[in-house]
Order: structure tokens, then C-alpha cells, then sequence
């Protein structure tokens, strides 16, 4: 199967001890895919690992936003998705808790003709319970911010790990630019607000969520306030 019309937008900050067996997965299983690297201004060798890759593979590469003044993994994720020029793309994590072989059952949700197709976590590993009582609680508050507003919704309307129909995308965010917290985590959540209740085709594929293997989790004080930002925008 051909993976020339899919590229792969994978926010970045720090993220050297991940990112290179990713990408490695990633063009290793999927023939012709694009990969692109929207760094947020790491400190570490990330950059370095993704020139060594990019110079192997002219499909890879390195979108450096160090000197952008919006900084934030939704502000990133949004100039990745911008800057491709593939039909589709699908945002991930690099840090290994989405795993690569779910990338080929979300590019077939794409060709089927649904617009966003959305991978849903039906097992979540490793997460004390604390975690659990306030992911689930954030949870029910955003979806009652999407049903309020009719608007789009999914078994997992907070994943980071969703594909989209690229022309989608930029109609959605050009018509909707300021209900995008760029400094948030959540841009999966900001792109189904801004979709009415019926209007494009949505579907889900299960996938099993693990602990990163590497690095730390950048969510904080100022993620949160951006949340909070995301469901009052």
C-alpha cells in the first residue's frame, strides 16, 4: 500500500531518546509516508537525531518553531499540519505511547471518506488513580461543552493520536483561528468544537495506551490553564 498522500505531524520538546526509533518505525512500515518534526525549540539532541534521519529520507523532516512566539504542543501540532502537503495527516505523540501500527487502520478510516478519524484509548496502562479521577473528570466537563454547542464529538474527544482530512483541517482552523489555545495539549479537542453535530464524517479505531518509554510528560500548571481556556473559548 501506498502511504504517498499521508503525512505524519509529530509535536516535539525534548523528545532525543524517542524520536528516532519512531521515525524509524514509521518509514519503515509505511512505503512513501511523510514525516514531519514541529519542534517546539528543543534543548537536547532531538534536532540532530532528525537531521541524521532527514538526511537518509527526503520525506523526513524538521520544522524548527524555536524562535516562534506561540509556543504550546496545540500552536505546534497546527503549523505541522499547515506546512504538509499531503490529502492527509495524522498527529502522534513521540513518545511511544501511540503505537505506529495503528497509523495504517487510521489512513484506511481516511480513504474511506471520513474526515477525522480518531484513535480511541480502550485500556489505559500505568496510570496511578488520581490520574484516572482527573482525566475522567476533564472528560465529562469537555463533552458537556460539546454537546451545550451541538458540536462534534468521540469516544476520546481528548486523544493526541487522530488523522484528518489536510483541506479539512485548514477550513476548520481558518474559519475558527481564535478557539485554538495554541500553548493547550488538547488540539483534537479545539478542531471537533469547532465542527458542527453531523457535518463531517468522524470514526474511531481502539488502540491500547501505554506509559512513554522516554523522556518527561510536559503537562502542567500551564496546560491545565489552557484546558480551561479551550473549554471556555
Amino acid at each position: 500500500m501506498d502511504y504517498s498522500d499521508l503525512t505524519i505531524v509529530i509535536p516535539t520538546l525534548n523528545e532525543e531518546e524517542s524520536i528516532g526509533r519512531l521515525i524509524s518505525k514509521l518509514t519503515g512500515s509505511y512505503d512513501g509516508i511523510r514525516v514531519i518534526v514541529s519542534d517546539d525549540g528543543s534543548d537536547d539532541g532531538t534536532e540532530r537525531v532528525v537531521d541524521r534521519l532527514s538526511r537518509r529520507n527526503g520525506n523526513v523532516k524538521f520544522l524548527d518553531r524555536s524562535k516562534r512566539p506561540d509556543k504550546g504542543l496545540t500552536a505546534s501540532a497546527i503549523e505541522g499540519i499547515l506546512d504538509a502537503k499531503t490529502k492527509y495527516v495524522i498527529v502522534m505523540d513521540a513518545d511511544l505511547q501511540h503505537p505506529p501500527q495503528t497509523v495504517g487502520r487510521i489512513k484506511r478510516g481516511l480513504d474511506s471518506g471520513n474526515g477525522v478519524v480518531v484513535a480511541v484509548r480502550k485500556s489505559v496502562t500505568g496510570w496511578q488513580l488520581y490520574r484516572r479521577i482527573v482525566s475522567r473528570s476533564l472528560i465529562l466537563v469537555g463533552y458537556a461543552v460539546l454537546l451545550a454547542g451541538r458540536r462534534e464529538r468521540c469516544g476520546d474527544i481528548f486523544s493526541g493520536f487522530f488523522g484528518v482530512d489536510r483541506k479539512l483541517f485548514s477550513k476548520v482552523y481558518g474559519r475558527n483561528r481564535n478557539r485554538f489555545v495554541g500553548e493547550g495539549y488538547k488540539i483534537l479537542f479545539d478542531l471537533l468544537k469547532c465542527i458542527d453535530r453531523g457535518s463531517v464524517k468522524v470514526s474511531e479505531v481502539p488502540y491500547a495506551f501505554h506509559v512513554r518509554e522516554a523522556g518527561s510528560s510536559k503537562a502542567g500548571v500551564r496546560q491545565a490553564a489552557a484546558l480551561l481556556r479551550s473549554f471556555l473559548s
